[in-house]
């Protein structure tokens, strides 16, 4: 499963920098498929191409945020979620919508850093 970012965020972000996937933005910030990956481009939903630089709608405008779809956990980086592991009030949490197999984080790993 991906982690999640709880709305019990006190906006410090000891987390974004600890990410080796770039997918910790703060709140109200674009994010971008390339950042800290080496995506050119991406098929999305329904198909659409779009471009790995094209900025992307935030997921939060509140407080700091975790892009799911480039969360690996850490996998192939840490034994454990660098965020979860750094955060001072344990709002870096296992997101409950998005499960994955280690399996499939090793795998979204190696595409997002092929």
């Amino acid at each position: 499963m991906a982690i999640m970012i709880t709305d019990e965020c006190i906006n410090c972000g000891a987390c974004e920098p600890e990410c080796p996937n770039t997918a910790i933005y703060e709140g109200g910030a674009a994010w971008r498929w390339a950042d800290g990956t080496t995506l050119k481009e991406v098929t999305i939903d329904g198909g659409k191409t779009v471009s790995g630089v094209a900025p992307q709608t935030p997921i939060s405008d509140e407080y700091y945020y975790i892009v799911s779809d480039k969360c690996t956990e850490c996998v192939g980086f840490h034994e454990e979620p660098q965020c979860a592991a750094v955060c001072p009030v344990d709002c870096c949490v296992d997101d409950p919508d998005y499960r994955e197999s280690q399996e499939k984080l090793t795998e979204k790993k190696e595409w997002l850093h092929a």
